[in-house]
């Protein structure tokens, strides 16, 4: 364990990613004229796992996943909140406080949000449009105690792969007007700031409320 955390203090950060694919719907360019006001959901997050360690139980993993959730919304927006100051998007993103706290009087739970419909989050949350993420993280390794440390202080080995998409789903019929798939790889030391960076990294390039 201490030549694991040794390797964690020492080792560089790395995230490569493969090419993005994007999809974009064909009349987003006349709907996105309409929206002003868009909030940022929690996202979805799946850690896979072949086995869990000793002393790490089903409800800490899940747990992990809904903080990391939580996080990486918080990130995405905080990332949102700089682009705004700069005058770069045509919509302002609503506080993610304030989302999570109408979706708490609304006895939407994290794991209630993927049984409501997206025109359904709009309208309770009084937005014109949701950006919502799924992140996958894969660890294809029997080293428990190496998932074991990545529990607790979100480091991850080598071997790990994170498939994230992020998606753009507008108020009125809930349908999907834009959607990015993002693939990297993380390194020992890689955690949830870094994906984030190198996510907003690519997907603001092609994100569809820039200004042109």
């Amino acid at each position: 364990m201490k030549r694991i955390l040794l390797l964690l203090i020492v080792a560089t950060t790395v995230l490569s990613g493969c090419g993005p694919q994007i999809y974009q719907s064909n009349n987003f360019a006349v709907e996105k004229q309409k929206h002003k006001v868009v909030a940022i959901l929690p996202f979805e997050v799946l850690i896979e796992a072949k086995r869990l360690p000793k002393g790490v139980t089903a409800q800490m993993l899940q747990e992990q996943q809904r903080d990391y959730g939580y996080g990486l919304q918080g990130d995405v927006y905080g990332y949102f909140l700089k682009q705004m100051s700069k005058d770069r998007y045509t919509v302002t993103f609503q506080d993610v406080s304030k989302t999570n706290a109408i979706l708490n009087d609304a006895f939407i739970s994290y794991e209630d949000l993927r049984t409501y419909s997206k025109d359904e989050l709009c309208r309770i949350l009084g937005v014109d449009a949701v950006v919502s993420g799924k992140t996958t993280m894969s660890k294809p390794m029997s080293d428990g105690a190496a998932i074991a440390v990545g529990l607790l202080v979100g480091a991850w080995g080598s071997t790990n792969s994170i498939n994230t998409t992020v998606t753009v789903h507008e108020g009125e019929k809930g349908d999907l007007m834009w959607k990015y798939d993002y693939m990297a790889s993380g390194s020992v030391g890689s955690s949830r700031q870094s994906l984030s960076n190198a996510l907003m990294k690519n997907t603001s390039k092609k994100f569809p409320y820039k200004k042109s």
